[in-house]
C-alpha cells in the first residue's frame, strides 16, 4: 500500500527538514527474510529471534540486569502479579516465572543497583543485591506519589539519567484540550489548564523518597502523551516519543478528508532540554507539508501553521502508529552502523479508518547525536496478520525494549505477553 507520508533522518536537532517521497519508499517497506522458525518474524539478513518467554500477560516495558535476568512490567492489578522475573537457561528460554507487586502500570528501568517501576500514579524501587536480584519484593521504596490519573493516557513511562533524575511522562488526560473531549467542532479550552498538571514530562530525584508534584520540576511541557522515552547517554540528553493527536477528519470534515484523518498528525521523536515546549493542544506537526500546523481547535484550518515557540521534531513517522518503546543501541553485538542509533517499537494504530499500520520495530540511524539516515522497519510480522484491519486481530504487539548484555535486543508484546530475544550471528 503505498502511503503520503513518508518522514526520515538527517535532521537537525533544531530542525524538522524532513524527507519526503510520495511513492513507495524504502523507508516504509517489510524487512525481508521471513522464517516461520525464527520466532515468526521478519528479520534483516544475519538476525535471529528466539521467543524466551509467553503467556506472561500484557508485557509492557522491560528491563534486563547484567547477568541477563529479565524483569517485565506486566499490566496487571492482580496481587502478585505485577512484575515478572525471568532467568534465562541455557537454551535460551527462561525457567519457571517469578511474580511480585500488585499494581498495573508500564514503566520499567535499571540503574545503579535499583529497579525502578511505575503504576499508573506512583512510581516506585527495589533494591538489587550483587546478583541484581531483588532484595525486598514486598517492600518497594515510593518515589513519587500521587500522580494524576484521570483513565487517559495515563501510564507514567520513566527514564534515568546520569546525574541522579528520574524522568516521568505525565500524559494529557484529553486528545486535544477540548470544551468537549473529541467532540465534533468542539473548541479548545483557551489557555489549557491542564498543562498545568499534565502533558509534559516532570523530572524528580532518583533516591529521595515520597516526592509529589510540588517536588518535581515541569521539565517539558506540550507533550500529548509519551509512552517510549530514554536518555540518549551520546547526547547527554532525554529523548521522547509522542503520540499524535486523533480525530481531525472525524471532528472537523470541513478541514479534513478521510486520506488526511488517516495520515495526519506525525507521530514525532523530540530532543528535550528544560523548558522545551512542543506545543500541543495548539499545534501538531504534519509530515505531508513538513510544518507545524495550527489546530483546529484553535483557529485552524489545515493550512494555518503555528508554533513558533515550539520545538521541531528530530525525526517524524506516519500517523496512528503509537510509539510505545524507546531505545538507544549502545551494545557491541550488532553490526557497527546500529551503534548509538535508536530503536523505537510501535504498538500499532487503533483509529485509522483505512488500513492500519505499525505493529513493529524501527530502526534510525545515528550519528554525533543526530539523526543521520532514513528510518527503517527492523523487526516484522507481529500481527501474524497480512493487510491488518484492526488491531483486534494482532496476535501480538510490540511495546517495550531493552538492551541485554551480550547486545541483544529483547521486545515485550502485550497481547500475549510474550518476550522475543533479537540477536545478530552474521549468519
Amino acid at each position: 500500500m503505498k502511503t503520503n507520508v513518508v518522514l526520515l533522518g538527517c535532521l537537525s536537532l533544531l530542525s524538522a527538514s524532513c524527507l519526503a517521497d510520495n511513492g513507495d519508499s524504502s523507508a516504509i517497506h517489510r524487512s525481508a527474510g521471513a522464517d516461520q522458525a525464527n520466532a515468526g518474524l521478519k528479520l534483516p539478513a544475519g538476525f535471529k529471534a528466539q521467543v524466551v518467554a509467553e503467556n506472561l500477560g500484557a508485557a509492557r516495558h522491560i528491563a534486563v540486569t547484567p547477568l541477563g535476568d529479565i524483569y517485565v512490567k506486566i499490566q496487571s492489578s492482580k496481587p502478585g502479579k505485577a512484575i515478572a522475573v525471568l532467568h534465562p537457561t541455557g537454551s535460551g528460554k527462561t525457567d519457571a516465572v517469578k511474580t511480585f507487586g500488585a499494581y498495573r502500570g508500564t514503566g520499567m528501568v535499571i540503574k545503579d543497583h535499583y529497579l525502578y517501576t511505575s503504576s499508573d500514579e506512583d512510581v516506585y524501587r527495589y533494591q538489587l543485591d550483587d546478583k541484581f536480584e531483588v532484595m525486598y519484593p514486598d517492600q518497594p521504596e515510593k518515589i513519587v506519589t500521587g500522580l494524576i490519573n484521570r483513565h487517559q493516557h495515563e501510564s507514567k513511562s520513566i527514564a534515568l539519567d546520569n546525574a541522579g533524575n528520574i524522568y516521568v511522562n505525565i500524559g494529557a488526560y484529553s486528545n486535544s484540550c477540548q470544551q468537549q473531549d473529541r467532540a465534533k467542532g468542539s473548541k479548545g479550552i483557551p489557555g489549557c489548564p491542564i498543562l498545568d498538571s499534565a502533558a509534559g514530562i516532570w523530572q524528580f530525584k532518583a533516591d529521595k523518597l515520597n516526592q509529589t508534584y510540588g517536588d518535581g520540576v515541569r521539565y517539558a511541557t506540550g507533550l500529548r502523551n509519551v509512552v517510549g522515552l530514554d536518555w540518549n547517554t551520546a547526547q547527554n540528553q532525554l529523548f521522547v516519543m509522542q503520540h499524535g493527536r486523533d480525530g481531525l477528519f472525524d471532528m472537523f470534515p470541513e478541514y479534513y478528508d478521510l486520506q488526511q484523518g488517516n495520515e495526519l498528525p506525525a507521530e514525532c521523536m523530540y530532543a528535550l532540554k528544560k523548558g522545551d515546549n512542543a506545543g500541543w493542544p495548539y499545534i501538531y506537526y504534519d509530515g505531508i507539508q513538513h510544518k507545524k500546523m495550527l489546530s483546529p481547535e484553535y483557529g485552524g484550518d489545515g493550512k494555518k501553521t503555528g508554533g513558533d515557540d515550539a520545538i521541531d521534531p528530530v525525526v517524524a513517522f506516519p500517523a496512528h502508529m503509537a510509539p510505545n518503546g524507546l531505545l538507544f543501541y549502545t551494545g557491541n553485538q550488532f553490526p557497527e552502523r546500529y551503534k548509538n542509533g535508536a530503536f523505537i517499537a510501535f504498538h500499532g494504530s487503533w483509529n485509522r479508518q483505512k488500513g492500519q499500520k505499525g505493529y513493529y520495530v524501527v530502526f534510525v540511524p545515528f550519528k554525533d547525536g543526530k539523526p543521520s539516515g532514513n528510518w527503517e522497519v527492523f523487526a516484522d510480522n507481529f500481527t501474524g496478520v497480512e493487510n491488518i484491519q484492526s488491531p483486534g486481530q494482532a496476535q501480538h504487539r510490540p511495546c517495550g525494549l531493552a538492551q541485554g548484555p551480550d547486545g541483544a535486543l529483547y521486545v515485550t508484546d502485550d497481547v500475549k505477553g510474550t518476550v522475543y530475544k533479537i540477536s545478530y550471528s552474521g549468519k
